[in-house]
């Protein structure tokens, strides 16, 4: 009998690296166009200028701007995800204000850091962009969750709804704040934090008792 060899993946042909390379190099230009201009100046054509790709190419990979913004979007998220992954992981992180700081300092500077992610991220630009925050407002309230349970800062039986309004209500003011100012209103950051923090304190024994 003959053994099965193992499969080999096989490498990527020069054109699959040329097309991710031109992917990427897309989505770099709407986002150095959304942070320098904003969103109504990143149209799939100032995409293609600043990226040096013809209009016409761009089709290859996008069929148009929205497709872009998503991508962008999804790739912004994903960074975002590790994150607040690892704020929430902190071994430095023992009180429940530690755990607001723990996602809304990153948040924080990575949209002062990229301020295109700002431009995609508040709702009202398209349909899909609001579901794909939604999904990751989802999967963060659920991180939250068990940190805020794992650590023994909120009792095991608190709601995970408890979370998710501590996170929506989080987005709200951020929205809030940046709409204030460009980089963020530092003074609604931290009534933000006041706000979400005491919140969560009614859930605790670190704070005042929640009520019947």
């Amino acid at each position: 009998m003959f053994e099965d060899k193992p499969q080999v993946p096989a490498r990527p042909t020069g054109v699959q690296r040329r097309g991710v390379q031109r992917r990427e190099a897309i989505l770099d230009a709407a986002e150095a166009l959304l942070a320098e201009h904003g969103y109504q100046a990143a149209t799939l054509k100032a995409v293609g200028q600043r990226a040096g790709i013809p209009t016409a190419s761009l089709y290859h990979y996008f069929s148009d701007r929205h497709q872009v913004e998503a991508e962008l979007l999804r790739r912004q998220a994903r960074e975002l995800d590790l994150l607040i992954g690892a704020a929430l992981a902190s071994p430095e992180l023992r009180t429940l204000r530690d755990a607001v700081d723990a996602v809304i300092d990153p948040v924080l500077d990575y949209f002062r850091r990229h301020p295109s992610c700002a431009e995609l991220w508040f709702p009202g630009r398209q349909e899909t962009l609001d579901e794909l925050v939604r999904a990751f407002d989802e999967a963060q309230t659920d991180k939250l969750w068990h940190a805020l349970v794992g650590r023994n800062l909120v009792p095991a039986d608190t709601p995970r709804l408890v979370a998710q309004l501590a996170f929506e209500v989080g987005n709200r003011l951020f929205d809030i704040a940046f709409r204030r100012a460009p980089g963020g209103d530092d003074l609604v950051i931290a009534e933000s934090k006041r706000l979400v923090t005491a919140y969560l304190e009614t859930y605790s024994a670190q704070g005042p008792k929640r009520r019947g």
